[in-house]
């Protein structure tokens, strides 16, 4: 099916309908809830490195409410159990029945993921990269659309286990929502607002099916994936860098700048997208060399120097 003119307006209208509809209830967070919905369409998860109380469970909780979807939220524990999350058989009654876990939903909550033991951590790959669990030799598919909203602490890391790379390698994008500015302050503080803020469903589940699936149809011309492969490349061969971004994040960053076009008025990917978005897709992807960890160097200042040393492909060649 081919993208019109009439296809690219109404996903960028509900886009931006479903955008407003969140930030009632996560305020002045415009640019995170965009790239919140911008993981969910493209069919990936999130993972939000903050300090408590930004509003990682509002956000996770609005965005289910806004596609009339379930949400769950699971608080990772060091004794937390892999059955905890995917669920469980029990024997009842002389027959065996399976007892679904928190991850059958639309939207899950992972808080501080961290917290918990690699075991149970582990528990969450094959649902986010399958969408289906598995237990005692029984698969089961957890629905669509599915999401992951992960969230740990990076200041905190005592009874802390640290993600493994094959876990990250998984979460589309990481970011921050951070503490809101003065004037977003303000509006929180105001007497008549809710504690907690309930938004109204203004989509079906549908319509998120739809939109992933108009993703597909994004234009996106072979230079522009040249320019992906060079940026991915890039960090493979950074001296600050022992291990760079796999394949799975060269793939995460184009199904994701596809989305991001359509998000903004257009069929096809230009290099504005690739730049917008490598951070939050492609810095979580890296392992930085023990040494220049040491001298203060970032995940996130490696793929910024990256993209500035990257020649971007010019309009003319992309006409």
């Amino acid at each position: 099916m081919a993208l019109t003119s009439e296809h690219t307006q109404w996903f960028e209208t509900t886009f931006g309908s479903l955008v407003d509809n969140v930030e009632k209830a996560v305020v002045g967070k415009r640019h995170v809830v965009e790239l919140a919905f911008t993981a969910m369409i493209a069919e990936g998860h999130l993972l939000l490195e903050d300090v408590p109380g930004t509003g990682k469970t509002s956000l996770a909780r609005a965005m289910a409410e806004t596609v009339r979807g379930t949400n769950t939220r699971i608080q990772f524990t060091p004794d937390l159990l892999p059955g905890d999350v995917t669920g469980v058989t029990v024997f009842d009654q002389g027959r065996f029945e399976f007892h679904h876990g928190p991850v059958f939903a639309n939207v899950v909550l992972a808080d501080e993921i961290n917290r918990a033991s690699p075991k149970t951590q582990a528990a969450l790959l094959e649902v986010m990269e399958e969408r289906q669990v598995t237990v005692d030799g029984v698969t089961r598919e957890v629905g669509a659309p599915f999401m992951v909203v992960a969230t740990q602490n990076p200041i905190e890391q005592a009874g802390t286990y640290s993600l493994p790379e094959a876990q990250l390698d998984r979460f589309l994008m990481r970011t921050s929502l951070g503490y809101p500015d003065h004037a977003a302050t303000m509006r929180i503080l105001e007497p008549s607002r809710p504690t907690k803020v309930k938004v109204p469903a203004i989509a079906e589940l549908d319509a998120i099916s739809t939109m992933s699936g108009l993703t597909h149809q994004v234009e996106q011309h072979a230079l522009i994936s040249d320019y992906i492969a060079r940026i991915v490349g890039a960090t493979r061969g950074a001296t600050q860098v022992r291990l760079g971004a796999s394949m799975r994040g060269a793939l995460a960053l184009a199904r994701a700048c596809r989305t991001w076009a359509l998000a903004h008025g257009r069929y096809y990917v230009i290099p504005d997208d690739v730049k917008a978005l490598a951070e939050v897709v492609l810095a979580h992807r890296l392992i930085l060399d023990p040494e220049a960890e040491f001298d203060g160097v970032t995940q996130g200042a490696v793929i910024g120097q990256v993209v500035l040393d990257t020649a971007p492909p010019s309009q003319r060649d992309l006409a």
